[in-house]
């Protein structure tokens, strides 16, 4: 097997200051990439700079869709256009159905939705354009399955995943592919936070909290984010320009 080199290719990772896309940028670093990281946190963009996980970085929420435009023009004066873009920004909601508000759906489907479309569609011309690009979208098993209390953020995993099937098919004869990895429970401050939420509503030890989290999986423990930036340096590699429109679930066997 032919380790992926990305030398002289120019990356750009949302969400990539903390957790899996940190752990996703340190990786594409490691394979001769050029690493922009896009966040809202200057401070921990900053640290992962410093430790050698990115090259540059771009203050923008990917919400906003002009700051995202900003943000990827800063990133192209800087190193070029964008060749590998890897959407990994999101949050996650929890709370019964009812309780949910439109607020909540909303909030949900802006992070998690359109901060996908908003920087494919400021990267995507000229990925077009060149006739090479590879889109990645960070989605989540809840993009093909339910779990409860959790219905917006299923509602946009799942939306996110119909995103990337249909814009595959929309690109598939110019050089560009589409791709979502859908992790399970990873080990990321992500999970951390659901933890103490459901410490703090059940009175279970951390332990206990955990141990519901980890039977989702039958491997019976949380994705190491590495695991994660493996299967995303894969799909931005040679070796994947055939694999285009697929949900790479890493899961330890979920689904």
């Amino acid at each position: 097997m032919t380790l992926t080199s990305l030398k002289g290719r120019h990356a750009l990772v949302t969400g990539g200051g903390r957790g899996i896309g940190r752990a996703i940028a340190a990786s594409l670093v490691k394979a001769g990439a050029s690493v922009t990281i896009v966040g809202r946190s200057p401070a921990s963009l900053e640290q992962a700079m410093v430790e050698g996980d990115a090259h540059a970085a771009a203050i923008a929420d990917v919400t906003d869709a002009p700051a995202v435009q900003r943000a990827v023009r800063e990133a192209v004066d800087r190193y070029g256009p964008v060749d590998l873009m890897v959407a990994n920004a999101g949050a996650a909601a929890s709370g019964p159905f009812m309780k949910s508000g439109p607020d909540v759906f909303r909030q949900m489907l802006d992070v998690n939705l359109l901060g996908v479309t908003n920087v494919t569609q400021a990267v995507l011309g000229s990925m077009t354009e060149r006739g090479f690009g590879r889109i990645v979208a960070v989605a989540s098993t809840a993009g093909l399955k339910g779990y409860p209390y959790v219905s917006a953020y299923c509602a946009a995993k799942h939306a996110v995943i119909g995103f990337v099937r249909a814009l595959a098919l929309e690109t598939a004869r110019t050089g560009v592919t589409v791709n979502a990895v859908c992790p399970g429970f990873t080990d990321t401050d992500l999970v951390a936070e659901s933890l103490d939420r459901i410490m703090a509503k059940t009175n279970r030890t951390r332990d206990e909290a955990l141990g519901e989290l980890v039977k989702h999986n039958p491997q019976g423990r949380l994705i190491d984010p590495s695991e994660i930036a493996d299967a995303v340096l894969w799909l931005c590699g040679e070796g994947a320009r055939s694999v285009t429109g697929q949900a790479i679930v890493v899961a330890g066997g979920e689904l």
